[in-house]
Parts: C-alpha cells; structure tokens; sequence
C-alpha cells in the first residue's frame, strides 16, 4: 500500500469480506488490470508522472483526488481514449492499445441517442436479433416497462440507467466509471449506487470508478486509491462488510479518515 488511514476497519469475518465478486455461476469473471509507469502530458503539464496502478480481477476501485489530479486522464487511457507517452497498460496479463473488446466505459452524461428509442439505445452496436437480451438487462435496471419510450420523456436517474443497461448488456468483464451518477440528485444517486453494487457482485466484472464523491468511494469499493499530482499517493482496503450501512459510526470514521487525507494533500 501507498499509505495507510490513522483509523483501521475493525475485523470482519472472512466470508464477509470481498476480495473479488463471484458471479451467479461462481466464478470471478473480471479482468486483471495492471498499469505500469504511465506519463501523460497536456502541452507542458504533466498530468500522469510514472503512475503505477495493479487492480484484481473482480476488484471494485474508486479512484479520488482533487479535480486536475489526473483521475479522469487515467480512466481515459485505460479506456484506449488517451495515449501515454510512456508506461504500459496490461489487461490479463497482456499489453495492448485501445479499449479491450470486453471492456465498457459509462460517462457522467449518458449519451442516449434522442432519435432511438430506450431498447434501441440498449442493442446499439448489437446483432440482429438481439433485443431480448436489450430487453432482459433493462428488467435488472428496473426499466422493463419504459423500452419503448423515448429518451427525453425519462428523468435524469432513468437515463443513467439506460447508459448502464447499454453497458452491461455486453457483458463486460471491465466496466470503467467515469463519475457517472455525479449529476444526480443525492437520492437517485445512492439508489444508483446500490443497483451497481447489487450487479456488480452478481456479475463478477472489475469496476474502475472516479469520483469526487468519498461517500461514494467508501460505500462501493474494496479499495480506495488517492491520485495527487499525477501519481498514486494512498491506496488502501476499505475492510467493510457488505451491504454496508452509511449511519453506522464505523462508516462515518472511515469516510472521515479518507476526507482527511484528500484535503490534506
């Protein structure tokens, strides 16, 4: 670990502990990620400086830091959108350039086509034939009877589901988060948490999360990992058992701890 909180989880019984999700079937279904010295840069600013980062198949991490840190940057380039001047970027254990073929990335903004309806956002880029599938992944967001509306009539809580249901109906086994729910009302946005939690653990796909939002970090991830200037400066287990409960005081330590170290960078 990078760095370590002043306040530690207490211990938790091994099975309730989630070093990795398995899926419905058992197994752990995600990618293994690993980022060796990667540098990026914007003109004359450096933004990522010999980042390393190493994230187990079927992990859940949330990426924080102060915005201009180089979070949204490193999502970028594992997501083949951003490339490094130097450093590498391995998916299983093999280097490659450009986003992994089971691999998917959700935005702020949900990107729905106004033209198509829900179901058909959902198939985009699906086989003939495949609406079904569209059609079962909008049931496990809870949008089974809007398919066939259009975009504008849903809320803004609605839509992220669809961007969501878009992203899982290919069954990623990588799903990189790039602050999506950050411009949901504070309701909508823990209800979204909880639903990509609930999927998340039932699929078994590595999540990557950035988030300004350390509430957010603590209540999804197995780990929370800290960007200042560029690089990764604390990266430690979260250790809380699952479903995790925001009152209770040992959450709120912990948030605190985290809050602390953001702000004390």
């Amino acid at each position: 670990m990078n760095a370590s909180l002043a306040w530690k989880a207490p211990p938790v019984p091994f099975a309730a502990k989630l070093a990795a999700p398995r899926s419905a079937t058992g197994s752990t279904n995600g990618i293994a990620l690993h980022v060796e010295g990667l540098d990026k840069s914007y003109g004359t600013r450096q933004v990522l400086r010999g980042l390393s980062l190493a994230i187990e198949p079927g992990a859940f991490v949330a990426i924080v830091g102060r915005s201009g840190c180089g979070k949204s940057t490193l999502l970028r380039a594992i997501a083949g959108l951003e490339n490094a001047e130097r450093g590498t970027i391995a998916f299983d254990g093999r280097e490659r350039n450009g986003l992994h073929p089971d691999a998917r990335i959700m935005y702020q903004e949900p990107r729905l086509l106004p033209w198509k309806r829900v179901i058909d956002n959902v198939a985009l880029g699906l086989e003939r034939g495949a609406r079904e599938d569209a059609r079962r992944v909008l049931a496990q967001v809870g949008l089974a009877d809007r398919a066939d509306e259009w975009p504008a009539v849903l809320s803004g809580g609605q839509r992220q589901r669809v961007a969501l249901a878009r992203a899982l109906v290919h069954r990623p086994r990588l799903l990189l988060l790039d602050e999506p729910l950050g411009a949901l009302d504070a309701l909508t946005r823990i209800e979204m948490q909880g639903l990509i939690e609930s999927l998340w653990r039932e699929a078994g796909f590595t999540a990557v999360l950035v988030t300004h939002d350390v509430g957010e970090a603590v209540a999804l991830a197995d780990r929370v990992v800290l960007i200042e200037d560029g690089a990764v400066t604390f990266d430690e287990d979260v250790g809380l058992p699952r479903p995790r409960t925001r009152g209770s005081a040992v959450f709120a330590r912990l948030e605190e701890a985290v809050l602390s170290r953001v702000l004390r960078g």
